[in-house]
């Protein structure tokens, strides 16, 4: 028995995932690093185990109902853990957020500005004090009545909506009408209205064509459809509905992105003519602090708005002084060109796991286990010191920070290091070390030993000639200014800088209209699909094979079933209580929901019926539960289903199971998993390739299988261009751009381009020394 006063975390019997009965002692108040290749089990230890538990033990605490609620949750597998303090948890998974959702509402800055444009902010003479409510486009008091609190209104011109008036509308005039049937009905209406379809739109009366484009009448008329030679088509009661309002309904209410985008194209978005943009009622604009109103102070880095705020007033030096404390931190982690305004959806998972730990530190919490998902993510070299300076002062504060990480500079910089491994998903789920640093150079077998101590200098490589050029520019967009690059092809193009220097947006103007572009595959980080219902085997369309196969066994037909039975997204075949999710969404009341496992299926998606249906001794969830190594064995011989899962072991993906949920799966894995399904496809026309931060959640062991297929993808005739931080990757490179020289406005030029020795020596390059010690052999990541 231990004592109470036990400075471990003891975990026993941990069974979570992969994880083979796993006996491990972590010291508290220490920055501890869990590491081990991609799937080889460390988040199953550190956000699976110790932190489940600990929040377990958190909802035993609670009221009885939400008691109740919890039990369906589930509990990890795990004999016993001694020594755990309560937990905080701060994972990269983002929630879905709004357009609504900005910097300042995720670090509460905008709590503390509000309050100061309340209390101590310069009103007209005669006006009176308003609420801090009263400055948030959030809120009904505060929220522009014209924008409803957006900042920019949407409209669109008969021009948009009829971009050729030569035509008529039976031939197509109204080009933002939707297709198929929808729109040949909303012709027929007008036809039946007595408007003359087959005239050339410019010949219609104005006011004729204002009325089609743009009024919010809504008449019902009996429509006598044109028969079509063999088809009975009986007169129905058809609805009209003007351009402007199908356009502007798509663009509110669709979910569906294609149909969003193609709204948008009809749409012209400007500044709200009441607010100017400021997205608050005129009587919020007319209070200023330092002769600012909030909305301009908001869209300030925030750098700028620390220097910016008053002293003066005992007030004013209260609030300013909370402000500058809590825009420190996220300065410190390099995200000072960050404003308040700037919406969350643009910015990345790491910068936005960041900006929370930033609110961490102002907490004021102690004694608790930090359990933080590669905190590293989409960090240039020079703000991981910054990094380490943060998880430094969270443990001088009387916490412990348990760290899932790849990154070599946070491992060497940790007290102590957990290596989970030797291999991923089945060959994996073992602790091979659990000690100081030093200490894993000894250990035989640790694939992060072998680049956590190595020294040797990067292997020399012959830089590829390019075969011609894509010019790009002169972009003047976010911090861009008028900046050309050059993109050679055929070779391997790493760009880089430091976080908000404008790599991405840089990369996002190449476009497949470019000249010598050819085809373009952009593979980014975002989800493959936002629900337990996409996965792995749906996404990359192995599942219609594997759905085919078992409808083609012999006891699919004799009981009748097809290809549909075995699909868990349509009726039949799925287990109805879950609608063939296998997981039921349990609602926590006071905490964000959460999925627990069916209780009639018990996660296996499908009905009794279905699930007797076996091929080669295995029923369909059973092969959905296999992992990809697995699979490509017991499908060896069905080349339809061999060739995707080849592709997805060649970019080291083998330890993933086919049925995983695309909610548990990191940025890194579904852009690896694009990527598969990108190498799946014969290649034959030259391809243009953009990848950003492809080695994001990978392994240093990861990132050399992965930089493999990119340079297979080259040495095939292709272009491959990647946004990068890992400097072992802009090593291996044959041409560097890089951005800089800092992040927002002091970024968005381009600081030294060409082969990456000559980048390395370049001058005022933050990128350049970090460089030059990856090619000297120093630190590689």
């Amino acid at each position: 028995m231990h004592s109470p006063h036990d400075p471990y975390v003891r975990v026993r019997d941990a069974r979570e995932h992969n994880l083979k009965g796993v006996d491990v002692d972590v010291p508290r108040d220490v920055v501890a690093v869990f590491t081990g290749v991609s799937g080889s089990g460390k988040s199953s230890l550190a956000f699976g185990t110790v932190y489940a538990e600990a929040q377990r033990r958190y909802f035993e605490s609670v009221a009885p109902y939400a008691r109740r609620l919890i039990h369906q949750v589930g509990a990890p597998k795990v004999g016993e853990i001694t020594g755990l303090p309560p937990a905080v948890s701060l994972q990269q998974r983002r929630a879905a957020p709004t357009s609504r959702s900005s910097v300042g509402t995720v670090t509460n800055l905008s709590n503390s500005l509000r309050m100061l444009f309340s209390r101590a902010g310069d009103y007209p003479p005669g006006a009176e004090r308003l609420d801090s409510d009263a400055f948030s486009p959030n809120t009904a008091a505060g929220a522009c009545p014209e924008c409803h609190g957006l900042g920019r209104v949407h409209r669109t011109t008969e021009e948009l909506l009829v971009p050729d008036p030569a035509l008529s509308i039976r031939d197509g005039a109204i080009a933002a009408w939707p297709g198929a049937w929808q729109g040949k009905n909303l012709r027929d209406v007008l036809d039946a209205l007595g408007h003359d379809v087959d005239r050339p739109w410019r010949e219609l009366p104005a006011a004729e064509r204002e009325w089609i484009l743009f009024t919010d009448e809504q008449p019902v008329v009996t429509v006598h459809p044109v028969r079509d030679a063999g088809r009975i088509q009986r007169p129905y009661q058809g609805t009209y509905t003007s351009a402007r309002r199908y356009v502007m309904k798509t663009f509110s209410d669709s979910r569906s992105a294609t149909l969003r985008a193609k709204a948008e194209r009809f749409l012209t978005s400007a500044p709200c003519p009441v607010c100017g943009g400021g997205r608050l009622r005129p009587e919020s604009l007319a209070v200023t602090v330092g002769g600012r109103t909030i909305a301009e102070l908001a869209a300030l880095p925030l750098t700028e708005l620390a220097g910016l705020l008053p002293a003066d007033g005992e007030t004013a030096k209260v609030l300013t002084g909370d402000l500058v404390s809590r825009i420190t931190p996220v300065v410190e982690l390099g995200l000072g060109y960050l404003s308040l305004d700037r919406s969350t959806p643009t910015l990345s998972a790491g910068e936005l796991q960041r900006l929370r730990l930033a609110t961490q530190l102002r907490s004021g919490l102690f004694g608790v286990v930090y359990v933080l998902d590669e905190p590293s993510a989409g960090l240039h070299p020079a703000d991981t010191e910054a990094l380490l300076t943060v998880l430094e002062r969270l443990k001088a504060a009387g916490n412990s920070v348990f760290v899932v990480e790849h990154h070599l500079e946070v491992m060497r910089g940790a007290g102590w290091i957990v290596d989970v491994g030797p291999l991923a998903g089945e060959h994996g789920g073992r602790v091979l070390y659990s000690g100081p640093v030093a200490g894993l150079a000894e250990v035989a077998g640790s694939a992060t030993a072998r680049h956590l101590f190595d020294r040797s200098p990067a292997p020399a490589r012959r830089v590829r000639t390019p075969r011609g050029r894509v010019t790009v520019g002169p972009v003047s967009r976010h911090n861009l200014r008028g900046v050309r690059a050059e993109f050679p092809l055929g070779v391997l193009t790493a760009v880089t800088g430091v976080s908000g220097s404008g790599k991405s947006t840089l990369v996002g103007e190449i476009t497949g209209d470019l000249p010598g572009v050819g085809r373009l595959v952009s593979v980014d980080q975002r989800p493959i699909g936002r629900t337990p219902r996409s996965n792995l085997a749906t996404y990359t369309g192995l599942f219609d094979v594997v759905r085919k196969v078992f409808a083609a066994t012999d006891e699919a037909r004799e009981r009748g079933y097809g290809v549909g039975r075995f699909s868990f997204n349509v009726p039949g075949g799925r287990c109805e209580t879950c609608q063939g999710e296998g997981f039921v969404s349990v609602e926590l009341l006071f905490l964000p929901s959460t999925y627990a496992p069916c209780p009639d299926c018990g996660g296996a998606r499908y009905n009794p019926g279905t699930l007797e249906v076996a091929y080669r001794g295995r029923n369909i969830a059973e092969v959905l539960d296999l992992t990809v190594e697995e699979a490509a064995e017991f499908f060896a011989d069905t080349p339809a289903v061999a060739r995707s899962l080849a592709a997805l072991l060649d970019v080291g993906l083998g330890y993933l199971r086919l049925g995983q949920p695309a909610t548990e799966l990191s940025g890194g894995e579904a852009q690896r998993i694009k990527l598969a399904s990108e190498l799946q496809r014969g290649r034959r026309s030259h391809t243009l390739y953009l990848l950003d931060e492809p080695t994001t959640g990978l392994h240093p062991a990861d990132v050399e299988v992965l930089m493999r297929q990119l340079h297979g993808l080259v040495d095939a005739g292709h272009t491959v261009v990647v946004v990068e931080h890992d400097m072992s990757v802009v090593a291996g490179a044959d041409h560097v751009i890089d951005l800089g020289p800092g992040g927002g406005d002091a970024g968005g030029r381009i600081v030294a381009a060409g082969p990456p020795g000559e980048v390395a020596r370049a001058s005022g390059s933050a990128t350049a020394p970090y460089l030059e010690r990856a090619l000297d052999g120093g630190t590689r990541r």
